[in-house]
């Protein structure tokens, strides 16, 4: 029996959040709309929440983060912001995002360990990548900087592993209020516009 659904509006709590691109377009197939995405996490980074865990994937991405504010502030600024910035520094008019989003609140060291390694292992599991390190757009890459993990969670590793997790749940899907947020851009860079395919796909479980 699924958890019942959890008003996401706690600060100190930490989550996994998932959303898909509209019609699970592979808009980040493309490398400047992936590391775009990227740029993006890491410019509401400590402002809006603490980030420890990200794959970009395809379709849709995965973030594991503390909101300083909710986590549907959080996701709006994530979601708005790359929209914003898509259209202006890579010059596409493209719908990017299905609306809403689902998320999982992490219960305990455990639970957070196994969502770790379900990010990190997402790319492998989708013939992406041989090994999590080699995806270019995850967070298991090395050099990486990320927020420590939440102190209510640390866990105790093992010889560094995290095990593996038969599926990631999620707990709840919101949909998110404007697809707009406030944001300081560069000048706008002349990029051409990402290619698509306009075939749907599922996300991982």
């Amino acid at each position: 029996m699924r958890p019942a659904r959890e008003h996401a509006t706690n600060t100190g709590q930490t989550y996994m959040i998932t959303s898909a691109t509209w019609e699970r377009r592979p808009l980040f197939r493309n490398e400047r709309w992936a590391r775009l995405l990227i740029d993006t996490l890491y410019h509401y980074r400590e402002s809006v929440y603490l980030l420890h865990e990200f794959v970009i994937m395809p379709d849709h991405f995965h973030v594991l983060l503390t909101p300083k504010r909710s986590l549907e502030k959080a996701v709006q600024f994530i979601k708005g912001g790359f929209s914003y910035r898509a259209k202006k520094e890579l010059g596409s008019n493209l719908e990017v995002w299905q609306k809403g989003f689902s998320d999982h609140r992490m219960r305990d060291a455990g639970d957070y360990l196994r969502h770790v390694d379900y990010i990190r292992q997402n790319p492998v599991r989708k013939n992406l990548c041989e090994r999590a390190g080699e995806y270019p757009y995850c967070s298991a890459g090395a050099g990486i900087e990320l927020d420590p993990v939440p102190q209510g969670l640390k866990p105790t590793l093992v010889d560094g592993s995290y095990g593996t997790p038969e599926g990631a749940p999620f707990q709840s899907s919101r949909s998110d209020a404007a697809e707009t947020a406030p944001f300081q851009s560069k000048a706008p860079s002349s990029v051409e516009k990402a290619p698509f395919q306009n075939k749907s796909g599922k996300i991982a479980s």
